[in-house]
């Protein structure tokens, strides 16, 4: 069996993981949540769709997705992380996610205009004002996951910053911790059955695989 997807990167690591359990092949597209959901608003082909819930119930409201098979995967946290191998720094408050980024010689993260973690993550750095200094160090790309295999292969003293799931599913960099209080973000990530699947019954069935492995969506790194 084959499905499509359209959806955040996020979620890109549970869903390959459900898949290869359940023998379904996976095809599509993953990446940065606005990327996506101009992609599905354009037509793009898929039977699942795994985006924001305010993305999902935008969505809904113009019935380009099917009314039932919807269930909330979890909170996803935009977490700090290091290459695998690298002294994690500390970052459980301002002044030491400051040092930390300021140390920083390269500083990954996925594209601030269309990724959730990545227009967070200009947004605090901009409040910790330290924007002019360390932006000649940005290192931006689509998405979170492509942001993190190109730090796993940087040299010097890297940093970087998306959600917890992708570093999770990347080899090569290590998890540090969620943003501090005050500057952190849980995103809430739902999965739908697109209005025009080719296959809305194994749609929705591959849904309700994620909504029941909870184990798995922990795992990942949902919440």
């Amino acid at each position: 069996m084959k499905l499509r997807f359209v959806s955040a990167g996020a979620a890109q690591g549970l869903v390959r993981t459900i898949a290869r359990v359940a023998g379904i092949e996976v095809e599509g597209q993953f990446g940065a949540v606005g990327a996506m959901l101009e992609r599905l608003v354009a037509g793009e082909p898929c039977d699942v769709v795994i985006l924001t819930r305010a993305q999902v119930d935008m969505l809904l409201s113009q019935h380009k997705l099917a009314g039932e098979g919807i269930a909330d995967l979890g909170r996803v946290p935009t977490s700090i992380a290091v290459r695998s191998g690298d002294t994690p720094p500390r970052v459980d408050d301002a002044d030491s996610l400051r040092a930390a980024l300021l140390a920083a010689d390269a500083i990954y993260f996925p594209n601030a205009v269309k990724s959730t973690a990545g227009i967070h993550f200009a947004k605090v750095v901009e409040k910790l004002g330290i924007t002019p200094q360390v932006a000649p160090r940005f290192r931006t790309f689509p998405n979170g996951s492509t942001a993190m295999a190109a730090m796993a292969q940087a040299t010097g003293n890297p940093i970087g910053c998306t959600q917890s799931t992708e570093i999770l599913a990347t080899p090569g960099v290590t998890l540090v911790a969620p943003l501090p209080l005050g500057f952190d973000l849980a995103t809430t990530y739902t999965a739908a059955v697109n209005a025009s699947a080719a296959d809305p019954r194994a749609a929705a069935d591959f849904v309700a695989r994620l909504a029941a492995a909870a184990a798995q969506r922990r795992h990942a790194g949902f919440n």
